[in-house]
């Protein structure tokens, strides 16, 4: 059994030591919130939080997870009410949505890490993430929202 922190509950899982944390929250754990894109840690939409950093949990090892903090999508908020989730609805960033999930991850650890990023800063933030619908200008456009709400005092 390998013990973890997820969006806050403490779980135990079953699992191959080397099963990749993707597969593990997403068949194991029933939270299908992070998607798998390509396996390889390239397109970012598998990104998750662990002790609060960005990874790519396609390629990282539960066993790297046991006993550590782990926040997907599902537990960024509790009613989709942080300042990013909302920036995303307000200016409609989705389209096909697939790759939002993780977007929001990544967004999130930069909003934590710098709270008035520049343009420049959100593209390098936001690098790995991949929009196949290609709805960067509407991501950096929320993100600066985000961080303007946050500034302005709503709930991280």
């Amino acid at each position: 059994m390998i013990a973890i922190t997820i969006n806050g509950q403490h779980r135990e899982v079953e699992a191959d030591p080397n099963m990749p944390l993707l597969w593990v929250i997403r068949d194991l754990l029933g939270l299908t919130g992070t998607k798998f894109g390509c396996g390889v840690a390239q397109c970012g939409a598998c990104t998750v939080h662990l002790n609060g950093e960005a990874v790519r949990s396609c390629v990282t090892k539960i066993s790297r997870a046991a006993g550590q903090r782990v926040t997907t999508i599902e537990g960024l908020s509790v009613n989709n009410d942080h300042p990013l989730q909302q920036a995303w609805a307000e200016m409609d960033v989705p389209q096909c949505g697939y790759c939002q999930s993780g977007q929001l991850m990544s967004a999130a650890v930069l909003l934590r890490e710098n709270s008035n990023p520049t343009d420049q800063d959100i593209d390098d933030a936001m690098s790995g993430n991949i929009c196949r619908c290609g709805t960067y200008p509407r991501i950096r456009a929320a993100i600066h929202q985000a961080a303007r709400a946050q500034q302005e005092g709503a709930k991280p």
